[in-house]
């Protein structure tokens, strides 16, 4: 998200960033070397992401920390700043949020018509996503499966949106808490966030896509709305680009800690397509009404949060009757070696640490006054900037 340098207040100027990028003309989509700038639903925040697909996550930290510190140097004479995490901690979207106004933003428009985007679900939120690929129904699959499995686990790693409209939520992972509520207008969009048991396309379509044309008809008369685009759950199917995008991952304290945890989710996913510890129809089974519960404590307790299911455990290659998602992540970083997937010394913060809400709260304690939040904020800003772990 981009920030005012002085008061870290949102500052909504990615028009003018992608402008600057794109020697005076603006476009949605700016091309560098390695990556791609572009725009978002929110002035305020700017999307970078790989050029196309990547064969491994090797350099990609430090394509993504050039990418940060050129985006700082522009917005520098401005008088604003890039900072992380996966909320801005004291915005209030229903005054401060201006969506994205210029080229063809119809989508953004019929989606603001339908569901109202000015509110923290929408406005107020940032994400690392990971897509995976596949090729054909018995890759996707597989990886579909896997993801499943994954999905819940992952706020225990990557929460870091611990506070809203200045206050503590009680929640680590705040943004994946409304981002359940964005669209209860049409239950169907979200889902549980945990997908469906749809191993096929034609599955995919019938389970899901289908169900969200058909409910979303009403708000959306004219058909600008795509299914695809506007399936959230916390796992989706991009037939289009043969790839399964992971969107649970709040992160963005600094480009070496989103590779990190990134790199730690496709390990274990690895390891469950592979077969490692669970057959391929033991992993089709779990319904998402099970699931789901774990990912909620996972997002409110983070590695607190306890699976209490030897069947369930045993697919992750734990024998034990519970076992709490702090000690499966150590479990996986034994005997997977994640950190080879991104940076080993990052991924062991997250391990001896905390994820990143953890290690804000320990920050800010339970009462943090607006000059505190400030004061931590602009040292998450700091990180990012200079692409190092937040260590309170």
């Amino acid at each position: 998200m981009i920030v005012r340098a002085d008061d870290l207040d949102v500052y909504p100027i990615s028009d003018r960033v992608l402008r600057a990028a794109g020697d005076d003309r603006l476009e949605g989509e700016v091309e560098r070397v390695e990556t791609a700038w572009s725009n978002e639903l929110v002035l305020h925040v700017v999307e970078l992401k790989t050029k196309g697909p990547r064969a491994s996550l090797d350099g990609l930290a430090g394509a993504f920390h050039a990418d940060v510190v050129a985006i700082d140097e522009i917005l520098a004479p401005l008088g604003g700043r890039l900072l992380g995490t996966g909320m801005h901690p004291w915005m209030r979207p229903l005054h401060e949020a201006r969506l994205w106004p210029h080229g063809t933003h119809e989508v953004y428009r019929a989606y603001d018509r339908a569901f109202g985007c000015r509110g923290h679900g929408f406005s107020n939120l940032q994400s690392v996503h990971v897509n995976l690929p596949f090729s054909g129904d018995a890759e996707f699959g597989r990886l579909h499966a896997a993801i499943r499995l994954v999905l819940p686990l992952l706020p225990a790693i990557a929460a870091g949106s611990p506070i809203v409209e200045g206050e503590i939520t009680g929640a680590l992972d705040s943004r994946l808490s409304v981002y359940r509520r964005n669209q209860r207008l049409v239950p169907s969009i979200t889902g549980s966030v945990v997908p469906e048991r749809a191993y096929t396309k034609g599955q995919y379509d019938d389970r899901i896509l289908r169900v969200i044309q058909r409910d979303i008809a009403r708000l959306d008369p004219e058909g600008v709305l795509d299914p695809e685009w506007v399936n959230s759950r916390g796992a989706i199917a991009r037939f289009g680009r043969g790839s399964v995008e992971i969107r649970v991952i709040d992160a963005q304290e600094s480009a070496l800690m989103s590779v990190a945890v990134a790199g730690a989710a496709i390990g274990v996913v690895r390891a469950l397509v592979e077969e490692r510890w669970a057959s391929y129809p033991e992993q089709q089974g779990w319904h998402e009404s099970f699931l789901e519960p774990i990912f909620t404590a996972a997002s409110t307790r983070g590695g607190d949060a306890v699976v209490e299911d030897e069947r369930l455990l045993a697919c992750y290659g734990v024998r034990a009757r519970r076992c709490s998602l702090r000690e499966l992540w150590a479990h996986f970083g034994d005997q997977l070696d994640l950190g080879a997937f991104g940076a080993p010394e990052a991924f062991d913060v997250v391990l001896r640490q905390g994820n990143l809400s953890e290690r804000i709260l320990r920050a800010t304690g339970a009462a943090p006054r607006a000059g505190l939040l400030r004061e931590v904020y602009g040292e998450l800003a700091q990180c990012l900037r200079e692409d190092r772990a937040f260590l309170p």
